[in-house]
C-alpha cells in the first residue's frame, strides 16, 4: 500500500474516532429562558425610562410577592421605572402618570393596567400582559410627567 493512501486511510479512521468519541457526551439540554437585560431610553428632559417585559415564571417567588403578580405561564409582567438623572448621574424616582398597550404579531391589542409599586425610595408602574408561546409583544407606552406626553416602543420575543 502507497504511503499516500495509508495517510488517507489514517485520516479517514482518526476523523471517524472523534466522532464517535462525541456521541459519549451528555445528551443536549432543554434551552432555558435568559431574561433580556433591562432596557432603557432616555426622554426629553432629564428623564430616563427603565423597562423590561419578562415572563411570569421567570420572577423568584420574592419578586412575584413585592409586585404582587401571580406567576403563570401565560402572563409576562411589564415594569416601567422613571428617573430623573441628576447632573451627577444620581437618578432619583419621578411622579408621573404611565400607560402602556401590548400588541402582538396578529394585531390583537391589549391595554395593560398599570398600578403603582413602591420599591425601596423608587416607584414602578407594573402591570401584566397575556402573551402565548412564540409570541412576538410590541409595547407601547405613554407617558406624562412635567406637564409633557411624551412615548416610546419597544419588542419583546417569548
Amino acid at each position: 500500500m502507497s504511503a499516500r493512501r495509508l495517510a488517507a486511510k489514517a485520516c479517514l479512521l482518526a476523523g471517524l474516532v472523534l466522532a464517535v468519541a462525541g456521541c459519549g457526551d451528555p445528551a443536549p439540554q432543554v434551552a432555558q429562558f435568559v431574561p433580556p437585560a433591562p432596557s432603557t431610553t432616555d426622554l426629553s428632559g432629564s428623564l430616563r425610562a427603565r423597562y423590561n417585559l419578562l415572563p411570569t415564571l421567570a420572577l423568584g417567588e420574592a419578586v412575584a410577592r413585592e409586585y404582587r403578580v401571580e406567576r403563570d405561564e401565560g402572563t409576562a409582567l411589564l415594569v416601567v421605572a422613571l428617573r430623573r438623572v441628576g447632573a451627577d448621574g444620581e437618578e432619583t424616582s419621578v411622579d408621573a402618570e404611565v400607560s402602556a398597550e401590548a400588541v402582538d404579531l396578529g394585531g390583537r391589542r391589549q391595554q395593560v393596567a398599570l398600578r403603582k409599586v413602591a420599591t425601596g425610595d423608587y416607584v414602578d408602574h407594573v402591570g401584566t400582559v397575556r402573551v402565548g408561546r412564540h409570541d412576538t409583544i410590541r409595547v407601547q407606552v405613554g407617558v406624562v410627567a412635567d406637564g409633557r406626553r411624551q412615548q416610546f416602543d419597544f419588542q419583546r420575543n417569548f
